[in-house]
């Protein structure tokens, strides 16, 4: 099976990615480790479990809030930002 490569933004800059890749995962490759900062401290928030169990990797994709990042998978033109708190 032949992997493609992806583009997308995250936070307005680009970012490779590999067909089937999660964006969690993506962003990880790209060295792009702060995905959410927390409601009230704004705490750095990025990959914890990488299986959707928690929501620390919660960004916002295409303009929908709390999207897992570990969970959606990376699809070309998409536009990813951090999330601040869980009501994005």
């Amino acid at each position: 099976m032949s992997q493609s490569n992806l583009e997308f933004t995250f936070e307005g800059q680009k970012i490779t990615a590999i067909s089937g890749q999660s964006v969690g995962a993506a962003l990880l490759a790209a060295n792009q480790r702060i995905l959410r900062k927390t409601r009230f401290n704004k705490n750095e928030r990025g990959l914890f479990c990488g299986i959707g169990v928690c929501f620390d990797c919660l960004v916002v994709v295409d303009g929908v809030g709390n999207q897992r990042a570990c969970l959606i998978e990376v699809k070309s033109g998409m536009k990813v930002q951090r999330q601040v708190g869980s009501d994005a």
